[in-house]
């Protein structure tokens, strides 16, 4: 994960909850971590070590961690950046600027990504810019997702449909839908909206919105 905009406890401390997520993630599944480490095709002593905290993973490695428990990677990334538990209600106005000095999402050899507000959030908005050019591992989980392209062109693979986005172009689609996105024409931004998991999802009543 990078280090850059945020210091080493709260590093620690995202790497913390990254790896108690997984394993919450692992046990519901009924999963060992001899299994997981075959699923993944990674070593039991780097996901042991992921999962107390200890270990980053590259995006290569949360890709197939993600695809092993049925989840994407912008999941695992919220989950880093998920402070509910130890941080109060979430304001009703959360702006976070370009050059804010706030907690960056994970940096990889292949893409970096960054929270765009509190994921104690109904939705998980996500900055998301990539240079993976081939298209990987299909992802699918229960809830919908929205990407807008920001920069670049991305191709977009849902269940086989394959469709080119150019920068501005937007595509939702429902839950449960497999999909991947990459792009043959270099380093490409998006804008990733994901609703949060509606088992992690707490209702706001109208009295904490202030109705």
């Amino acid at each position: 994960m990078a280090t850059t905009g945020r210091g080493s406890a709260e590093t620690d401390a995202a790497a913390l909850r990254l790896g108690a997520h997984i394993r919450r993630l692992r046990r519901s599944r009924g999963d060992t971590l001899v299994q997981l480490a075959e699923l993944t095709d990674l070593s039991h002593p780097f996901l042991s070590q992921l999962e107390r905290g200890l270990a980053q993973p590259s995006l290569s490695s949360l890709r197939r961690i993600a695809v092993a428990l049925d989840t994407s990677p912008i999941e695992l990334v919220a989950a880093a950046e998920d402070t509910a538990d130890s941080a109060p209600e979430p304001p009703m106005v959360e702006v976070r600027r370009a050059g804010d000095a706030v907690p960056d999402g994970p940096g990889f050899a292949e893409g970096t990504a960054r929270m765009l507000a509190h994921s104690d959030r109904p939705f998980h908005p996500l900055e998301y810019e990539g240079r993976n050019g081939a298209p990987g591992d299909y992802y699918v989980h229960a809830e919908d997702e929205f990407l807008y392209v920001t920069a670049g062109q991305v191709m977009v693979d849902l269940d086989g449909e394959i469709m080119m986005l150019d920068t501005g172009d937007a595509i939702y689609y429902a839950g449960g839908v497999r999909h991947r996105w990459w792009s043959e024409a270099g380093t490409f931004r998006l804008v990733v909206v994901k609703e949060r998991p509606r088992s992690a999802a707490a209702p706001r009543t109208a009295a904490k919105r202030g109705a």
